[in-house]
C-alpha cells in the first residue's frame, strides 16, 4: 500500500520536471453526459502521458550507481515513452522491451528519446519476463510498467491536482489496465477528500481489472483484443490491486465503438488528441455507464499518443458508421 504521504512525497521530487497538467470544463459533454464534466488533460504531459509521473518518480528514487547502470522495461508503449524520455534526461541508459503489434508511432517516440526497442510476444506478460532476463543478464534496474509504489506515487500526484484544482468534486472516471495509475488516484483522493467516488474505466475486451474486482481476487486474461492498446493488460498487479479493492467504487466497461465515438467527440469539441485508452473515461459517461446525474465529474484523459494512420481509419469508421 501507499500512502497520501507517498504521493505528496513523490510531488516534491518530481515537481519541477512534470506538467501540472489542465483541466478543462466541456459544456458539449457536460450536456451530453447529464453532469458537470471536467477533462484532466494527461495527454498535454511530457512524453504525451501521465506514465512520465510515475517513471520520473522512480528514476529520481534510484541509487546513483542504479541510474549508472541503466534501466529497462516492459510497455505497449506509453510507459516505454515516459521512461525513455526520463532516462534521455537524467543521462541514463534505457532498453524497452515492446509487443510485436506496438503502435509505429509510440515506438518512434521511445526511439527518438534514445532508447533501445526490443520486441518480444503479444502480451504484457510476455515483454515484462523479456524486460527482467535482460536486466539480470546486463545488471540493469527493471522499471515495473504500474506494479511498484514508486510508480503508484508518482501516478498519484495527478489526483493530488485534480482534488486541489476542482472544488467539491463528485467522482472521478480512470482508465485502469495494470493499476498503477488508479491506485495512485485513488489514494489521493480518498486520503484527502470526502465522499468523493472513483471509478475505473476499461475496454470490454480487455476486463482483467473488472473480471478481478467482481471476483474479489486477481484474474489474468489470455486473449485481448482492443484499439486501447495502453491497456493490453493481463491482469492489475499485486500491489496495485488491493489499492482498488479497497478505495475504487466500481470498475465500468465501454465498446470499442464507443471508445472511437468518443475519440472523435474529444478531437471536434474539445481540441484534444487523445488516444483510445485515455478516452475511455469520456466514453463511459457520455454512453451512460455512469450511475450518476446532475454531479461534478472529472474524466482523467491519460494519454494523447496516437498513431496518425489509425485514427484516420476509426474517423472514417465513425463517419461512415463501417
Amino acid at each position: 500500500m501507499i500512502s497520501l504521504d507517498d504521493i505528496r512525497q513523490a510531488r516534491e521530487r518530481i515537481g519541477s520536471w512534470i506538467h501540472r497538467t489542465p483541466i478543462f470544463s466541456s459544456a458539449t459533454f457536460s450536456r451530453m453526459a447529464g453532469n458537470e464534466v471536467y477533462l484532466k488533460a494527461e495527454n498535454l504531459q511530457k512524453s504525451g502521458a501521465f506514465k512520465f509521473r510515475g517513471a520520473m518518480n522512480f528514476m529520481l528514487s534510484m541509487s546513483d550507481d542504479e541510474r549508472k547502470r541503466g534501466v529497462v522495461t516492459g510497455s505497449s508503449g506509453n510507459h516505454g515513452q515516459a521512461l525513455a524520455c526520463a532516462a534521455k534526461l537524467l543521462g541514463v541508459k534505457a532498453v524497452v522491451v515492446v509487443p510485436l503489434d506496438a503502435s509505429p508511432a509510440k515506438v518512434a517516440a521511445i526511439e527518438g528519446y534514445g532508447a533501445k526497442v526490443e520486441r518480444c510476444g503479444h502480451s504484457s506478460t510476455e515483454r515484462i519476463a523479456k524486460a527482467m532476463e535482460i536486466a539480470e543478464n546486463l545488471g540493469m534496474t527493471f522499471v515495473p510498467p504500474f506494479d511498484h509504489p514508486w510508480i503508484m506515487a508518482g501516478q498519484g500526484t495527478a489526483g493530488l491536482e485534480i482534488a486541489e484544482d476542482i472544488e467539491d468534486v463528485d467522482a472521478v472516471l480512470v482508465p485502469c489496465g495494470g493499476c498503477g495509475l488508479i491506485s495512485g488516484v485513488a489514494t489521493a483522493l480518498k486520503e484527502s477528500l470526502k465522499g468523493v467516488k472513483v471509478y475505473g474505466v476499461e475496454p470490454e475486451t480487455s476486463n482483467s481489472t473488472y473480471l478481478s474486482f467482481k471476483a474479489g481476487r486477481i484474474v489474468e486474461l489470455h486473449d485481448i483484443h482492443t484499439i486501447a492498446d495502453g491497456l493490453r493488460t493481463a491482469s492489475p498487479g499485486s500491489i496495485t490491486f488491493p489499492v482498488v479493492q479497497r478505495y475504487v467504487d466500481d470498475i465500468l466497461l465501454v465498446s470499442e465503438e464507443e471508445i472511437k465515438k468518443t475519440m472523435v467527440l474529444l478531437l471536434e469539441r474539445a481540441k484534444l488528441l487523445v488516444e483510445p485508452s485515455g478516452a475511455v473515461p469520456a466514453a463511459a459517461l457520455l454512453y451512460g455507464k455512469v450511475p450518476l446525474k446532475g454531479k461534478r465529474v472529472v474524466a482523467l484523459l491519460s494519454g494523447g499518443n496516437v498513431d496518425l494512420a489509425a485514427l484516420c481509419k476509426w474517423i472514417e469508421e465513425v463517419r461512415t458508421g463501417n
